[in-house]
């Protein structure tokens, strides 16, 4: 089977990298043949994360190598889409782009209420319902995006969380213990204003308790002046050692119509890694963690305190609660689990070429 894949992204950015091309291997070897063509290059993923800025003349080349391949779509047995094809551009141009061939679109985030809140919501505030009910299936990975493709009308709807490649988290080092107890956040700069949401915590935690936050993909938030803490940069050779490093994970967000729309995978990455978390109870942490078993889920400053001191204070429960968590992601979120599903949906969406 031909499957033209369309990402948002290069390998760089997370969830092309994490929806799509992890699995590609797998699929091959399940008879699948993959050309991929991303939209936007690592240049720009860079320049999201303070690199050097991309300039209009890239993002125009960007869109016309898009176009281009949409105009060879008929080549292929089915596409494989992330969000849409032609960001920012009409519904109708988007939609005539795709006819002829079925598509499967894929949704880790509440995409369509960027659109519902910015000014070019006249034109542009449905148009991700339009691509979710012209699809043959709509990949949503939690609830909420699920929930959204059926009230756009989508014809077929499944659910794959975002998931882990649990034999890289293996044979980590253990940490040797430590007096001071490692508080681990990892993500990108764009996000890491939601760590100032647990700033009044962690300043509690700090007065009291020797913690050290560890922030990696990001500059510390100014928010936390006077906390421990330090910044490392991301790479993904070394994303693993880094959280391996953690003796708590955390995922703070806000409760907004865009972070319930988010998947959980930088939670899953730290529990894959056997750690305990702790999470706003938004989106997908609410089924990725189970309070108390691997992790916490924790909303107010107090439950934060609370629970940052009961994993600090206590080794073994941290490595209980790891264990579980490690197990947690193996039983339920392994790519060896959505693979077959994926290709599933994939097969299922050619047969009605």
């Amino acid at each position: 089977m031909n499957v033209l894949v369309l990402t948002r992204y290069e390998r760089l950015g997370a969830s092309s990298r994490i929806r799509f091309l992890q699995f590609l291997p797998r699929l091959e070897r399940e008879g699948f043949t993959f050309d991929v063509r991303p939209l936007l290059d690592n240049a720009y993923v860079r320049s999201l994360y303070g690199g050097p800025p991309v300039g209009t003349v890239s993002i125009l080349r960007a869109y016309g190598r898009r176009l281009r391949a949409l105009m060879r779509r008929m080549q292929y047995d089915v596409v494989w889409l992330e969000k849409e094809a032609l960001p920012w551009l009409p519904t109708w141009l988007e939609i005539a782009r795709l006819e002829g061939i079925p598509y499967v679109v894929d949704y880790d985030d509440a995409w369509f209420h960027r659109y519902e809140n910015h000014w070019l919501s006249p034109m542009l505030g449905h148009k991700i319902d339009a691509v979710m009910r012209v699809a043959h299936t709509v990949v949503a990975g939690n609830d909420y995006l699920a929930r959204r493709a059926r009230q756009a009308g989508a014809r077929h709807v499944e659910i794959v969380p975002t998931v882990i490649d649990v034999e890289r988290y293996r044979g980590l080092p253990v940490a040797p213990p430590n007096e001071v107890t490692t508080v681990g956040w990892i993500g990108i700069p764009l996000n890491a204003h939601y760590l100032a949401v647990i700033a009044p915590a962690l300043r509690a935690v700090a007065g009291d308790t020797r913690i050290q936050l560890n922030v990696v993909g990001a500059p510390v938030p100014s928010e936390l002046t006077g906390i421990p803490s330090e910044s490392f940069p991301w790479s993904e050779d070394s994303e693993i050692a880094r959280i391996s490093a953690f003796d708590i994970g955390i995922m703070p967000l806000h409760d907004t119509p865009w972070e319930r729309g988010k998947c959980a995978y930088k939670l899953l990455q730290v529990m894959a890694a056997g750690k305990p978390v702790i999470a706003s109870p938004v989106g997908a942490n609410v089924q990725v963690v189970r309070h108390g078993v691997n992790g916490f889920l924790a909303n107010t400053t107090e439950e934060w305190s609370d629970a940052l001191r009961r994993l600090a204070a206590d080794p073994e429960l941290r490595q209980r609660m790891g264990a579980e968590a490690r197990r947690t992601v193996e039983d339920q979120y392994s790519t060896a689990l959505a693979a077959p599903r994926l290709a599933a949906i994939l097969k299922k969406a050619a047969a009605e070429l």
